[in-house]
């Protein structure tokens, strides 16, 4: 287990992490209809599951679903600016929601905005 992973809490972050990032894609208009309605939970689960694999914790997401390949796995969706941007927004109001070392939350901070700005596949 890496030393992010433990130092911020391990599984019961990532789980409350995605929790709280969920509850804000929910209202989000542009965000929710990129989920089928019944698929939210299952979404939450393999974010986390994403999450603690890239943050150096158990290996769960490759175990069941393979290698990550991120932009493969979302290119069916239209993510333009627009979209990154609220994804940002709800995963930024999800992180600032966490009690956590300020220099982990700017580590995190840093690969969400990375991770965010690669998953565009629309120009403007």
């Amino acid at each position: 287990m890496s030393d992010f992973y433990e130092r911020v809490g391990g599984e019961k972050f990532f789980a409350d992490l995605s929790s709280q990032f969920y509850s804000h894609v929910v209202m989000d208009p542009i965000l929710l209809p990129m989920y089928p309605d019944n698929d939210l939970k299952g979404a939450a689960q393999r974010l986390k599951m994403f999450l603690e694999q890239y943050w150096g914790g158990p290996t769960t997401y490759q175990n069941s679903r393979g290698h990550p390949r991120l932009r493969m796995r979302h290119a069916r969706f239209h993510i333009d600016v627009a979209a990154r941007d609220a994804w940002l927004g709800a995963m930024n109001k999800a992180v600032q929601g966490m009690d956590m070392d300020e220099a982990l939350r700017v580590q995190l901070w840093s690969y969400l905005e990375m991770a965010a700005d690669a998953m565009v596949n629309q120009p403007d």
